[in-house]
């Protein structure tokens, strides 16, 4: 999923989480680093909807200036949060 996302125009970096959902427990949510074209929400759930099957899908994105890394450089999933 986050190599399709990260080949959306004006995406840096991209990391995916699940966000919980009352409706379905969770949904997938895109954490998105993007250049200085900042895409939309739109642009990059367009994106995924050309190659990702529908529950691959990112039903939530959220834009951020940069990933939490730890000290090996390894994004850390459990800091991105709504």
């Amino acid at each position: 999923m986050e190599d399709v996302l990260a080949g959306c125009p004006g995406v840096v970096e991209v990391a995916v989480t699940g966000t919980p959902s009352d409706e379905w427990g969770e949904v997938v949510t895109a954490w998105v680093v993007a250049d200085g074209t900042s895409p939309t929400e739109r642009d990059v759930v367009a994106h995924a909807e050309r190659s990702l099957a529908p529950y691959k899908r990112p039903r939530l994105v959220r834009f951020v200036d940069e990933l939490p890394r730890n000290a090996l450089g390894k994004v850390v999933r459990s800091e991105l949060r709504n």
